[in-house]
């Protein structure tokens, strides 16, 4: 596998400042253009403070926000949006990454969407979920309904990859073709490529189906092939069956190819050449589940999974769970696992417990997880972890929460964690809150 260089160029100073101020440009004029009554506007903002203590001692106290907005009208004959959101970070205590001060926009893009054939046509940075392509990217996105059953969607534009270890390129394209009949199946052919300098360095096609042959069957699965490599990254596929409303059963069957699969990453930790994740590994998974609601309020579930490895070897992770409610406001759940593997590490039984209860406008948690190893970690043979969580509702658009955890694991000797976060949901217009 050829390791990309990695990459060293910021990027140009302002960017996101002035892609911001574009973008809240085009909000403004969406709104100044379009009449009230057709105009809404949403949002929801999460300040979250984390506080730790990291291996040196060092006190950490991270602030983070998390802020999305929505501007929408729907006056015309579809329906026009800009959605924005993005984060930022400041230390209050020691540093806890390379700078004190970060921050990033996760999506930023003009939509329009069409009273007909679910037209859509997007432009800036945002999410596109389109068969073998998951990505995010700075550019366009288009779909629409054809005829006769048929979807077409297609995406151009350049890999929005932050903080890469590695290049993620400087232009990606694909898109998906697929056919549906609503009550019985939808199947779909995919496609994309990226490339730095008009070279290739990703190559993948898929397929990927819904199938409803029957009342109370489906089946979901996908395949993905990478033409760099010529071979198949991944199989991925389950089977569901229903034979009544309080029972559930499934079945599933994946197989990935490690040196297809992992050939183009952006970060070191999926890297082949980090010694985590051998190169020449195969994976096989098969397993199964059973749900059952045995009451209104008491739910019961068992599952298990079998994993096989060329060069690692198997595994097997099996389990039960269940749980109850009650109309007060009580809710409470408690599972058992078991994985026997071929280390140390991937030998062990796994516990949790846990309770919450709701007092009107206000929650409170207790979390216990417990893994009991059949030999010493580093030392030790059990860890485990203890939340407790209260929360506040002080309107239907203001909460506030906070929690505590207490953590003895192999790695790490009674670490303690505490969180508190604000979330605001806010909005005006035809359909704001």
């Amino acid at each position: 596998m050829k390791i990309k260089d990695k990459k060293t160029t910021p990027a140009p100073p302002g960017t996101l400042k002035a892609v911001g101020s574009i973008l809240l440009a085009c909000a403004l004029v969406i709104c100044g253009q379009q009449t009230a009554d057709a105009t809404e506007v949403n949002g929801n903002s999460e300040t979250i403070l984390r506080m730790r203590e990291d291996v040196l001692g060092g006190d950490l106290f991270p602030l983070y926000e998390y802020l999305n907005l929505s501007v929408s009208d729907t006056a015309g004959p579809g329906a026009i949006s800009l959605e924005i959101g993005g984060w930022g970070r400041v230390d209050l205590g020691d540093r806890s990454f390379d700078h004190r001060t970060e921050g990033d926009i996760q999506y930023g893009y003009l939509s329009y969407r069409s009273n007909r054939n679910n037209f859509t046509l997007n432009a800036g940075r945002q999410w596109v979920v389109e068969g073998v392509g998951t990505e995010r990217l700075d550019g366009l996105y288009l779909r629409s309904d054809l005829m006769a059953g048929f979807t077409a969607a297609a995406y151009v534009g350049t890999p929005a990859v932050t903080q890469p270890n590695f290049d993620g390129g400087d232009l990606i394209y694909g898109g998906r073709l697929a056919h549906s009949m609503p009550k019985y199946y939808s199947v779909g052919v995919s496609a994309l490529r990226t490339e730095v300098n008009g070279d290739g360095i990703r190559e993948e096609e898929g397929i990927d189906l819904w199938l409803h042959p029957m009342a109370m069957v489906d089946v979901t699965g996908r395949s993905t092939y990478n033409s760099l490599t010529r071979g198949w990254m991944e199989h991925a596929y389950t089977a569901s069956f229903t034979p009544m409303e309080s029972l559930r059963l499934s079945a599933s069957l994946q197989n990935v190819h490690y040196d297809d699969y992992f050939y183009q990453v952006t970060t070191s930790a999926l890297s082949l050449a980090n010694g985590l994740i051998l190169p020449g590994e195969e994976m096989w998974n098969a397993g199964g589940s059973i749900g059952y609601s045995a009451t209104k309020n008491i739910e019961l579930s068992a599952e298990y999974n079998h994993y096989e490895y060329d060069l690692a070897g198997g595994a097997d992770y099996y389990g039960v769970a269940g749980n109850f409610s009650t109309a007060t406001g009580l809710a409470a759940g408690a599972s058992f696992h078991r994985m026997d593997g071929s280390t140390d590490r991937l030998r062990y039984n796994q516990y949790r417990a846990w309770v919450t209860q709701k007092f009107g406008p206000a929650d409170l948690t207790l979390d216990f997880f417990d893994v009991d190893f059949d030999g010493s970690i580093n030392g030790r043979e059990n860890t485990f972890s203890l939340a407790g969580a209260a929360g506040y509702d002080f309107s239907r658009n203001l909460r506030v929460a906070a929690d505590i955890d207490y953590i003895r694991s192999a790695d790490f000797d009674n670490e303690l964690r505490g969180l508190v976060r604000v979330s605001y949901a806010f909005g005006f217009g035809k359909e704001g809150r």
